[in-house]
């Protein structure tokens, strides 16, 4: 962690405050989130939570009507164990009748349902129901509060998130919805493998000849993954000295069905079998019971971890009975015994993908919290040797950590290290459409072609050529089913507009038009229509355009280079859409208006969406206002607890004040009749808060309040005067004594002003008379009533207030202020005699002129 932070201070640097907005990273993971801000004036760490804990529980539940979040709402599943929602990322964009939810309902308590879209709900105990994404944009809202509570109430919008390289377009999307509906925006997607690399690289120099090889292995909770990477520098620009580093993704390989949650399963499937096993009952049927048994069995093998064997003990686990028995690593390891060959099946996978074998790989960097258990960690040992095994960077933080700074790179408003990703998609994707008959009877033919085999970079695109004369829809889709039970379709683009497009270019002089379609795959994975042409060489018959063709001078200028391109040929360019805007949900379509000299016309593209499509922007417009309801009734109900809080506090802070000693400043201050009256008060107070209190509003507990501060508003001014007083007293003596000398030097100036060629002075008779009147009034005041004040007794209210003694001496003090800034009269200077024999008599006159000037002045040069 050291060496990251050291990375940063030499690396990052940050422009003024006021030009940047703060960046938002998420590690959102099955059981853990991690969070990183990068903000100005900030220091760049991972952001803890309300218990200063450096990574959070991936969980939310509700206790009755309270909302809870993290650690919170992790512990309260025992006890409502319908309303605690944990491990919600299996869940994203999830089919209903998917394996994947039947996994998830024999790890889980909750209850779920399907949802109109044909994905999954969960409902409360209470019958509410809600989506995976908007349970997820709760934690990611929560995250995004303790970021701005760290910021002292900036907003924070920006966010970038991790994502496993295996996430399918359905479940990007269902990733930027959550995102989306938590009130932020998503600047970008990474996945996870290369954002540890860019953790890695960050304080590491690479040799720009001989690129490394590493693989991150990350066992997480929900999967393991394996990601080849490459590190190398190359030049910033062509034929510059300056170096940037270069990350190159060449292969991944993944087990969705191992990790750390389906170990967590086999050990809570040991301990109920025990259960059953000591006492003959079946404790499938009690929820708590198996909410109980899950905690407990995370908790257990966190302790095989490090030790030989462990006691699961849990207090009246169910039917009012205590569960206690012992556990061994041997026991363990026996039932995960199949999953050994699987913990490293991801490491061969992704070096099969990049054509490598273990000798051109460096190292292998471990991260994730399962890569902490001694079976994966063996069987890691045994595939790759000991020597090859690399914990070089934080297990739980080197992703978001990474996600971080790739996002300060992308805003262009932090200057970090130059790194830069060439990321892959890891699976097939391909186009189909239906061919164009022949004739009526012919039997509709389907062709599929593959626009992005699994290894093509990120931020690509390619334009696809068909020689179609009607319209036509091309569908994207997986070649192959990414997970059993998920879809492969991606959506459907509908292209119309063909014959009109076709017959104006052939009336132009185009020869053979054709239809062409651009195919992108963002930065962030997602694959679209980008836009859809119709395009013909237009044939130029004048004598130029005939010796243009004669000579081979190629086509014209205005033919955009990427559309002389055939049927799948790529254009692999960086695209400059780095988020969800290449999302099919958003797909642009060109406003450009053909002219005569055109050979391109815009065709309209309709895209319909997928089996499982990403929420409306209805459906998210109503999600969010819903969260908002939610926030804004927990939002009322802090300050009710606020409001009762302060009232409690202050009830007994006013008891003790009543039975305080009699040296101490509040009894001093006070009578015994106003003593009397407040705690009378404070009792008829207490009485209602114990009665009535549990049903009181907000209002009612700042009303209670406000009367029985009325009791000890005047004790507290009566001290504060008794303190502030001798300070006002010495203020206005102050100025007194100020303006006291200040008359006595400007009357002897103005004496001396009189005399012959004496100083001019500033201020005339009227003037000082005018302050020596208001400065007498003054003194008269004062002293009249500080006698009177002495009077006064400490418990008594004052008959003079500090803050009149400071507005009469404020008075005197404008009156001298405006004397000593007056400014001096100017005094005009003499004009020296000319040498020129004919302004002898002018010199004369202008001297007598000055003469006449310095009487009437009363000033005097020596010039003169």
């Amino acid at each position: 962690m050291n060496r990251i932070l050291v990375g940063i201070l030499l690396w990052l640097s940050i422009l003024s405050h006021s030009t940047l907005a703060s960046l938002l990273a998420i590690d959102y993971g099955s059981d853990w989130i991690k969070a990183s801000l990068m903000s100005p004036g900030v220091p760049f760490d991972v952001l803890l939570n309300k218990d200063s804990k450096r990574k959070i529980q991936s969980t939310v539940a509700w206790k009755k009507e309270d909302r809870l979040f993290a650690s919170d709402a992790y512990n309260i599943a025992g006890r409502f164990p319908t309303d605690a929602f944990p491990s919600l990322k299996y869940l994203q964009s999830a089919p209903y009748d998917s394996p994947t939810v039947s996994y998830y309902m024999s790890i889980s308590t909750t209850e779920i349902l399907e949802t109109s879209r044909g994905t999954v709900a969960l409902r409360r105990s209470d019958g509410s129901e809600w989506s995976v994404e908007e349970l997820i944009a709760m934690q990611f809202a929560y995250v995004r509060d303790l970021a701005e509570t760290s910021l002292g109430g900036e907003k924070v919008t920006d966010v970038i998130l991790t994502i496993p390289p295996y996430f399918t377009q359905h479940e990007r999307d269902a990733v930027i919805d959550a995102v989306e509906i938590a009130g932020m925006r998503t600047l970008a997607l990474i996945h996870d493998g290369s954002a540890v690399g860019v953790n890695y690289a960050m304080t590491r120099t690479f040799d720009k000849e001989n690129p490394e090889y590493h693989i991150i292995y990350d066992a997480g909770a929900s999967a393991i993954r394996a990601t080849l990477l490459s590190f190398s520098s190359v030049p910033v620009e062509p034929k510059s000295k300056q170096l940037a580093t270069q990350i190159t993704v060449h292969g991944a390989g993944f087990d969705r069905q191992v990790g750390g949650t389906e170990m967590d399963r086999r050990l809570r499937e040991m301990l109920i079998r025990d259960f059953d096993r000591k006492y003959n009952k079946d404790i499938r049927a009690d929820r708590r019971g198996m909410a109980k048994l899950w905690k407990e069995a995370g908790r257990v093998k966190a302790i095989l971890s490090a030790n030989a064997d462990a006691t699961a003990s849990v207090e009246s686990l169910a039917f009012d009975i205590d569960f206690r028995t012992k556990v061994t690593r041997n026991d363990f390891e026996s039932a995960c015994r199949d999953l050994k060959p699987r913990f490293v099946g991801p490491i061969y996978d992704a070096l099969d993908f990049a054509g490598l074998t273990m000798d051109n790989i460096t190292s292998v960097i471990l991260t994730g919290g399962a890569t902490r258990t001694p079976m994966i960690q063996s069987a890691i040992k045994a595939a790759v040797g000991d020597a090859k095994i690399a914990k070089n960077v934080n297990t739980d933080e080197a992703a978001v950590l990474g996600a971080a700074l790739y996002g300060a790179g992308l805003s262009r408003q932090f200057k970090t290290k130059d790194i830069r990703i060439s990321d892959i998609g890891i699976y097939d994707i391909q186009v189909s459409y239906e061919a164009e008959a022949k004739s009526a009877s012919a039997k509709l033919r389907t062709i599929n072609t593959v626009v992005f085999p699994a290894g093509s970079k990120v931020g690509s695109r390619k334009t696809l050529t068909f020689k179609r004369k009607d319209n036509f829809a091309l569908r994207l889709n997986y070649k192959d089913q990414p997970l059993l039970g998920h879809p492969s379709d991606i959506l459907e683009a509908e292209i119309s507009g063909i014959p009109e497009a076709l017959a104006n270019l052939t009336e132009r002089g185009a020869v053979d038009p054709v239809v062409k379609a651009t195919v992108v795959l963002s930065d962030s994975g997602f694959v679209s229509v980008h836009d859809a042409v119709a395009y013909g060489e237009i044939k130029d018959d004048s004598i130029a355009g005939k010796l243009k063709g004669l000579f081979g001078t190629g086509s014209s200028s205005e033919e955009p280079a990427a559309e002389q391109e055939t049927v799948a040929r790529s254009e692999d360019s960086s695209s400059s859409v780095s988020d969800a805007s290449a999302s099919p949900s958003a797909t642009p379509v060109p406003e450009k208006k053909a002219s005569s000299k055109d050979n391109t016309i815009a065709l309209e593209v309709k895209v319909n969406l997928s089996s499982v499509p990403p929420m409306s922007v209805a459906q998210k417009r109503a999600s969010r206002d819903r969260l908002a309801a939610i926030d804004k009734e927990e939002a009322g109900k802090r300050r009710r607890e606020e409001a009762r809080n302060s009232l409690e506090g202050y009830l007994y802070r006013v008891r003790d004040l009543l039975e305080d000693e009699p040296t101490t400043p509040f009894m001093k201050c006070s009578q015994e009749q106003e003593r009397t009256a407040m705690r009378e008060k404070m009792q008829e107070t207490f009485e209602w808060l114990h009665e009535d209190g549990d049903d009181a509003s907000t209002a009612d507990y700042i009303a209670h309040r406000a009367a029985l501060e009325s009791f000890e508003k005047p004790v507290v001014h009566r001290y504060q005067e008794i303190e502030e007083f001798p300070k006002a007293l010495n203020a206005s003596q102050m100025w007194n004594w100020s303006t006291r000398l200040f008359l006595t030097e400007a009357h002897e100036n103005l004496t001396a002003s009189l005399e012959p060629n004496g100083p001019p002075s500033k201020h005339t008779v009227e003037e000082l008379d005018a302050l020596e009147k208001t400065l007498r009034e003054h003194e008269v005041w004062l002293n009249e009533w500080v006698e009177k004040q002495k009077a006064v007794k400490m418990n008594q209210d004052p008959i003079l207030e500090s803050s009149e003694l400071k507005e009469k001496a404020k008075k005197l003090e404008m009156h001298l202020q405006r004397l000593v800034k007056k400014k001096a009269p100017k005094v005009k200077k003499a004009m020296t005699s000319s040498k020129s024999a004919s302004a002898t008599s002018t010199t004369a006159t202008t001297t007598m002129t000055s003469s006449h000037s310095q009487e009437t002045e009363g000033s005097g040069h020596d010039e003169l």
